[in-house]
């Protein structure tokens, strides 16, 4: 059983900088790792995803540029750097884990619990 867990949220200013990283346990064969964000009110939106070897990335068009999604083999997990943030960054992130590239959440198969991100300006 794949089990993710997200940390590094949290209250930032404007302009500021901020990393969350998902942590996985249990086996997947090829897995691809996702960053979602959901805003109250809004649907699901895709963040980012990387492949098991970290050589492929993919990010949303609002967060080109300023988010970069990362593998971190020592503690393997993936991290996800966030500069330059907006007040509209503002969402509760979450990872998932699947074993497609997709912009989809339904093509995720695992998720964490999600993590508050609040940009306050």
């Amino acid at each position: 059983q794949v089990q993710l867990e997200e940390s590094g949220g949290g209250l930032v200013q404007v302009g500021g900088s901020m990393r969350l990283s998902c942590a996985s346990s249990g086996r997947a064969l090829n897995p691809i790792i996702a960053w979602f964000r959901q805003a109250p009110g809004k649907e699901r939106e895709f963040v980012a995803a990387i492949s098991r070897s970290g050589a492929v990335v993919y990010y949303g068009d609002s967060v080109k540029g300023r988010f970069t999604i990362s593998k971190d083999n020592a503690k393997n997990a993936i991290n996800l750097q966030m500069i330059n943030l907006e007040s509209e960054d503002t969402a509760v992130y979450t990872c998932a884990l699947g074993f497609q590239f997709s912009r989809e959440p339904e093509a995720f198969d695992y998720w964490g619990q999600g993590t508050q991100v609040t940009v306050s300006s």
